[in-house]
């Protein structure tokens, strides 16, 4: 005991190395189980998963129990029988365990850009996370995300991001600057191409929500409006969570303050709200527990938000049929290639015109060719 004492090892290290000294000599030899997912697995998996746009293991595999015989059918794919077994019978741990790898090497950088603002909060109710009781379709979570490349100085483009809390369904606007008149004019759009009507709205506590427009025009369309507490995100958690997932893995970090821009993000927006409300599946918190210090959380069965419209009673026959109906018409993987080529674009268009806007050069340790528009590349 004294030599373990003078090597200074940790106690569980020494307690595991000395069970593998009796083992080994006892004759006791440790086989690991032989994987098989080899050969072509792992380059048909990561083909999968760039077009789930880097889903995790819960949701990824849902995605390919749908998109490979979807797929098929269509005459796109031509797996070997073998390969296709192993791919729609994979679960979860194995799909995040052979792309750990692929994960590390496209690990993304964060950059947090809160912007408080008041006005009119005494008139409009508070209501936290812990208050949703999302019954129905129709209730929606908004936010604004900037889009001012880490110098918030002169007119710089903001997306509106619109999620609906029941079924996951995501719009998304590119507008010119953060105004009270773009803003709602987004909103407005957005509406329109909802599949179920708005029946109320939960935003932050700016001032391009917290405004006399958005009151009076929800006042009078019979829309329930509340908002967060100032400085609690967890408040809007649920389309917090999309401002990474959706805007800033499409259009990145970048500054966009011209109108081509503008255009082109928008652009972009129309082919994604078809390819992420179709066809990427994501999970919902059914309930949580807690134990002490321990919080244990429960999800539902990873479906798409447009799956999960279809299987709402509060919803139209007639505009499940039109989805259904617009879903046929649908191509993933055009969808998917046509939002890379768009991307590449923005990029190109914005860094190109760089040299010409000294006011959009990034701050010390963002640079440009290091960190591309979009995770995708």
């Amino acid at each position: 005991m004294s030599s373990w004492t003078k090597a200074h090892l940790n106690r569980s290290y020494a307690r595991s190395t000395l069970r593998a000294k009796v083992a080994q000599g006892r004759g006791l030899v440790h086989r690991p189980r032989v994987s098989v997912y080899k050969g072509a697995v792992l380059p048909a998996l990561t083909e999968f998963w760039h077009l789930s746009d880097r889903l995790c293991g819960k949701r990824l595999v849902p995605f390919l129990q749908r998109i490979v015989p979807f797929l098929e059918t269509r005459g796109q794919l031509n797996l070997a029988p073998a390969l296709q077994g192993l791919l729609l019978h994979m679960s979860p741990a194995p799909c995040d365990r052979l792309l750990q790898e692929v994960q590390t090497k496209e690990e993304p950088w964060e950059h947090p850009h809160p912007r408080p603002g008041m006005l009119l909060l005494r008139q409009v109710p508070v209501q936290t996370a812990a208050e949703w009781d999302p019954p129905r379709p129709g209730f929606v979570a908004v936010d604004l995300v900037t889009h001012e490349g880490s110098v918030a100085g002169g007119e710089y483009a903001c997306t509106l991001d619109v999620t609906d809390v029941a079924t996951g369904w995501t719009e998304t606007r590119a507008v010119r600057n953060k105004s009270q008149e773009q803003v709602f004019a987004a909103l407005r759009d957005i509406r329109s191409d909802l599949p179920f009507p708005l029946l109320g709205i939960h935003s932050e506590y700016g001032s391009e929500f917290m405004n006399g427009h958005l009151l009076r025009y929800c006042h009078q369309e019979h829309i329930t409006l509340t908002r967060s507490r100032p400085y609690r995100k967890n408040d809007n958690c649920f389309v917090e969570q999309k401002n990474w997932s959706i805007v800033r893995r499409t259009v990145w970090y970048l500054r966009y303050d011209t109108e081509e821009e503008v255009l082109l993000m928008n652009k972009i927006y129309q082919s994604l709200r078809l390819f992420t409300n179709f066809f990427l599946p994501v999970m919902q918190l059914t309930h949580k527990t807690r134990q002490g210090a321990r919080v244990t959380r429960s999800y539902d069965t990873p479906c798409s938000p447009y799956e999960r419209v279809l299987a709402s009673p509060c919803i139209r026959e007639e505009a499940k049929e039109a989805l259904r109906h617009q879903e046929q018409h649908l191509d993933p993987v055009a969808l998917h290639d046509t939002i890379l080529k768009d991307e590449r674009h923005l990029r190109e268009l914005v860094l190109t015109t760089k040299q010409d806007r000294p006011h959009i050069i990034p701050r010390k340790g963002m640079d440009w060719q290091l960190h591309p528009v979009s995770s995708r590349f």
